[in-house]
């Protein structure tokens, strides 16, 4: 039996595409031009490091979009 390594984002599992980057994952998911948050394993992860982040198996990404408002 083959088991497909995942990494999780916003709770839910993902097929592992090696060298995908969290920016293109943004893209992917059309979040790239929209103010978000990235929570990386637990820790905020900045947006100057998302191009040269690599997401690997076992990642847990949460994306949290900022919704302005008053």
């Amino acid at each position: 039996m083959m088991t497909t390594v995942a990494f999780w984002l916003n709770g839910t599992a993902h097929p592992h595409r090696p060298g995908l980057s969290v920016a293109e994952l943004l893209a992917e998911c059309g979040w790239h031009q929209k103010p978000v948050v990235i929570e990386y394993n637990g820790e905020i992860l900045h947006r100057p490091w998302w191009a040269t982040t690599p997401i690997q198996p076992g990642d847990k990404i949460e994306v949290v979009t900022i919704v302005g408002g008053g």
